[in-house]
């Protein structure tokens, strides 16, 4: 970060990276496709989320694939922006504002998606090791279990780690702040899980 002298001057390039990334993370994919496809609100269905796996019980195979690919660039595009203005100091500020922005979008009264596909938009961008890493963890993890949301939140929780290991610590500093309101946003289904009543992938 800069110091406090040099701060003074730098800090709107930081407010301009923030609010930028945080309103690119903001916009509903998932809402607009399916209201564009004639469906209706999407929030009206299922566990009411924007994300894919609610876009994907209106039974459009298609509509969920391009909701989870656009949900990741909203990550994938603001980090790398960032990259090419700023280096890592504007790398961490955009993956925040991005990630921020999914999860609770000014457009619908700052309830947003989980945050899955954002999360490893923002991680493919920042650390496409750790990106691989997240996706390896949560392939397995789902295979074995068939528990889409214990993926996310196993995978999640491994990646400051995978970081850190990387000697990547601001963006393991980061990723732990996104992981911690990852998990935040699960924690419905973490009730499910603990009380075995979860869903599982596949299940009708």
């Amino acid at each position: 970060m800069p110091d406090p002298i040099s701060w003074a001057a730098v800090w709107p390039y930081y407010s301009a990276v923030l609010v930028a990334s945080y309103l690119c993370g903001s916009i509903p994919f998932g809402l607009l496709l399916t209201q564009y496809a004639g469906l209706g609100d999407v929030r009206n269905i299922g566990s009411g989320n924007i994300g894919a796996t609610n876009v994907l019980r209106t039974g459009r195979k298609d509509l969920a694939a391009a909701t989870l690919l656009l949900d990741a660039l909203k990550g994938v595009v603001p980090v790398l922006i960032a990259w090419h203005l700023g280096g890592p100091d504007f790398v961490v500020t955009a993956a925040f504002g991005a990630f921020l922005g999914h999860l609770f979008p000014v457009w619908l009264g700052f309830r947003g998606g989980k945050g899955v596909a954002t999360y490893i938009g923002v991680l493919l961008a920042t650390s496409w090791p750790a990106g691989l890493a997240f996706a390896g963890i949560w392939l397995t993890t789902a295979i074995v279990t068939r528990y889409s949301s214990l993926a996310a939140l196993l995978a999640s929780l491994a990646t400051p780690i995978i970081l850190a290991i990387r000697s990547e610590f601001q963006y393991a500093e980061i990723f732990g702040v996104l992981t911690a309101f990852l998990w935040f946003k699960h924690s419905a289904n973490i009730g499910r899980l603990l009380k075995g009543t979860e869903s599982r992938i596949g299940k009708k």
